[in-house]
């Protein structure tokens, strides 16, 4: 169990993110349940998106910013057919597939497999990355496209669970930098179909995964929800703060 001192509390929960929620929003209303006075996540989820938060109490937010560059693991719905501004459902809709448009498992698997190793994305306009100080959500809330150059990143595995009509689920491990939705769009081009993400599951952050993860409402309902806390101490080897930290006031 994380270490209570007062108000103050150390240690990691995994949270598994319910779809709706801001990132920020999911980590306060945990941070409220077990009454911390400092907490952080390691990497955003977008609001449509579910699965692990890594939230970080106390001395255990010393880790964030080594976290935020750890692999990640994903399972993701493609709903082919249309592509979306954003990416996404919550997009509009910006090109359609022509009519009478199939998808084949065996087309499928060999675009995904053109996908493996390392590969260039280019971010998408909406993304927190920031030109001369300002997210690029904003310019695209506004209409604005601007040039963004590639990044290369690297998926690890990606693989297909599941082909059923006009939908897949696919199963992705990937580097940090990563965009998911990008990828979406990227296979529909590839398809000649155009795609969307429909739902986006994060199952895997660095040495943590979502199986250990407790919902919010399971946290509220626990009589002591600090309980849920992984300890400094429990931490995998490589992530504890040095010592040093630890000794430090908050």
């Amino acid at each position: 169990m994380a270490k209570r001192r007062g108000l103050a509390l150390d240690g990691v929960l995994l949270l598994d993110k319910p779809v709706g929620l801001s990132s920020n929003h999911a980590l306060q209303r945990a941070r409220r349940t077990v009454d911390a006075a400092k907490a952080g996540h390691t990497g955003t989820l977008d609001p449509f998106a579910t699965g692990l938060l890594v939230c970080c109490f106390g001395r255990a937010t010393k880790i964030s910013g080594a976290m935020l560059d750890a692999d990640k693991a994903y399972r993701a719905t493609l709903q082919f057919g249309e592509e979306t501004d954003s990416g996404d459902l919550t997009g509009h809709v910006v090109a359609r597939a022509a009519e009478g448009y199939s998808v084949t498992e065996a087309a499928l698997r060999e675009v995904l497999s053109r996908f493996q190793g390392a590969i260039e994305q280019v971010p998408p306009m909406y993304s927190a990355l920031k030109r001369d100080g300002k997210p690029l959500y904003e310019y695209a809330r506004q209409g604005i496209e601007l040039e963004r150059p590639p990044r290369q990143v690297t998926l690890y595995r990606i693989e297909l669970v599941q082909l059923c009509g006009n939908s897949a689920e696919i199963d992705v491990a990937c580097s940090k930098g990563t965009y998911i939705r990008t990828l979406a769009q990227d296979i529909g081009r590839a398809l000649g179909c155009y795609a969307h993400l429909s739902a986006l599951r994060r199952t895997l952050v660095g040495p943590f995964s979502l199986d250990r993860a407790v919902t919010i409402e399971a946290l509220q309902a626990m009589t002591d929800p600090a309980q849920a806390l992984l300890a400094l101490t429990e931490l995998p080897e490589g992530l504890l703060p040095p010592k040093q930290t630890l000794k430090d006031p908050l």
